[in-house]
């Protein structure tokens, strides 16, 4: 029943709360985030991409030489690095490391962000490119004699790496909530990412990956990762009233073209913020805290669902997607740095603790 926590590295003080337009690498503030996540207990750290951000590979080698415990996960898009050079790329900070390395997948979810560097297949299309990628990268990382490999994205002769990862291969991410991604994930991928749903769609979406697996003919099963926005106070009172402030700031950076959807942006293209967006139609609050607001204010852009409320409470609805089968928790928040410490300070450890109690509870039962 263990579980792991990942967080997002983030290069500099902006944040959704306070967003500083187009704003440098900070290296002071890249090392005292990544030191602060390895300190509290952390097990991973996002790596994110975006067409206009910094580097992941760069920015993954400097936490991880800053670092012990963390693992980086470096989100990358098939369209920006050939799969023989992110095999390298990536088994070369998995050796300097001692095996602290996994990437995610992402395919892309809207056409125009595609465009912005040159990708102009469809939807579909991207899903097929990213299969192949990851059959490369584990031929690339798994096999000792040169091979040729003649697909419908990538066709090359005779490669080789001489750069393997510590531990073999490399643990590979895909998330999504559409059919191509269940398949891929449920087929290939070591982990499954999901956006905070309710816990019944969640359950729903899981049970479609394990079935994808199943399929496959996997006698294991993708790990599946959910990712959360915990709002946190001493109180479940003042933890809603912290919330309702964050609510408004959003809005208001949103109306001050400060956020990352424009207060006329579309509605999104991709199936992950469409089901976020028709969840909240249903209601503010779903289950124990999970709160949706915060998901119109943004129209959906990424993983913006929050879980509002005490230690206790935003740990307990934690514990509730455990028990569903989820065992990697992502949680950031909208003031990174601070909402990281108070994370690592406040909720890990009860987390951990709910756990250790189910794991003893376990053992009571069975003798």
């Amino acid at each position: 029943m263990a579980a792991e926590f990942i967080s997002v590295s983030f290069p500099n003080a902006s944040n959704d709360l306070n967003p500083i337009p187009d704003a440098p690498v900070d290296p002071r503030f890249l090392e005292r985030y990544a030191r602060a996540l390895d300190d509290y207990g952390f097990n991973y750290t996002l790596i994110p991409y975006s067409s206009s951000s910094f580097d992941p590979f760069t920015i993954g080698a400097t936490v991880l030489a800053h670092t012990k415990n963390i693992k980086i996960i470096v989100a990358l898009r098939p369209n920006t690095v050939y799969p023989t050079v992110a095999a390298r790329s990536l088994a070369t900070l998995d050796q300097l490391s001692g095996g602290r390395v996994v990437v995610h997948f992402i395919a892309g979810g809207s056409d125009e962000e595609q465009s912005r560097e040159g990708d102009f297949l469809n939807k579909e299309e991207r899903y097929e490119r990213q299969e192949e990628y990851i059959h490369i990268l584990r031929l690339a990382w798994m096999s000792k004699e040169p091979f040729d490999f003649d697909g419908k994205y990538y066709q090359f002769k005779q490669f080789r790496s001489a750069v393997r990862p510590i531990n073999g291969l490399i643990p590979i991410s895909l998330g999504g909530s559409s059919d191509a991604a269940y398949r891929i994930g449920g087929s290939l991928c070591d982990i499954f990412g999901l956006w905070g749903e309710p816990l019944k769609e969640t359950k729903q979406q899981i049970d479609r990956i394990y079935a994808q697996a199943a399929k496959a003919g996997r006698t294991d099963r993708p790990r599946i990762w959910v990712t959360f926005r915990p709002i946190v106070a001493e109180t479940d009172e003042l933890a809603w009233q912290k919330a309702h402030k964050v609510l408004d700031r959003l809005n208001e950076n949103r109306q001050r073209g400060l956020a990352r959807a424009p207060i006329n942006a579309a509605p999104p293209a991709n199936v992950g913020s469409q089901r976020l967006l028709d969840i909240a139609k249903r209601g503010d609050v779903h289950d124990r805290a999970l709160w949706y607001p915060t998901v119109t204010a943004t129209n959906a852009s990424g993983a913006t669902t929050a879980l509002v409320g005490s230690p206790r409470t935003i740990a307990d609805s934690i514990l509730d997607y455990i028990d569903l089968g989820a065992d990697l928790i992502s949680i950031r928040g909208y003031d990174n740095f601070n909402d990281a410490v108070d994370y690592g300070r406040y909720i890990l450890p009860l987390v951990r603790e709910g756990i250790r109690e189910r794991e003893e509870a376990k053992k009571k039962n069975a003798a």
